[in-house]
């Protein structure tokens, strides 16, 4: 019985660390990547919100502090995200008999340039963009434009994480 006891702590042992570096955000962080840094990423779009750079950059800091264990570092780390911002646009979707917009688009893009010290194979440069639907009628001001600017900073730094470290 006891022999049998210490085999089943053993194997359970055994798959325990068989399962290597695992998140539940489906990261897959490489072993020994410790750090990752945000550069800042400038807003090099024909139309410039103001502050817009600023909160995308603290948006994508923040959703990888929440979905790794990784630490933010200002310099030298591990893992780099910068880039810019390269589409801040708002254009009409549907119109009217009357010639107004039935509905609106604000549509952002973004390149990202991505670089990892222990794997230089994993880097990779791409532009990921997302867009918010609101009405003809409404001036994308106050709450209206938080609300726009939050749902597009939740799904381009999703993406941006798929794309880098769940390898989606």
């Amino acid at each position: 019985m006891r022999l049998l006891k210490k085999l089943h702590v053993a194997l359970s042992l055994l798959l325990f660390w068989s399962c290597g570096p695992y998140s539940f955000t489906g990261a897959s962080i490489p072993e020994g990547t410790k750090t990752f840094q945000v550069n800042y990423f400038q807003n090099n779009a024909p139309l410039i919100e103001p502050g817009f750079d600023r909160d995308f950059t603290l948006a994508l800091q923040d959703l990888l502090i929440n979905q790794t264990s990784l630490d933010l570092v200002n310099s030298n780390g591990d893992l780099t995200y910068e880039g810019e911002i390269v589409e801040y646009r708002i254009s009409p979707t549907t119109a009217q008999a009357n010639n107004t917009a039935a509905q609106n688009r604000l549509t952002v893009a973004v390149n990202v340039r991505f670089f990892d010290k222990n794997d230089p194979e994993a880097e990779m440069e791409q532009r990921f963009s997302f867009f918010y639907d609101f009405d003809g009628s409404a001036q994308l001001v106050g709450s209206q434009k938080d609300v726009a600017h939050e749902e597009i900073f939740e799904r381009i730094t999703q993406d941006i994480f798929n794309a880098t470290l769940a390898k989606w």
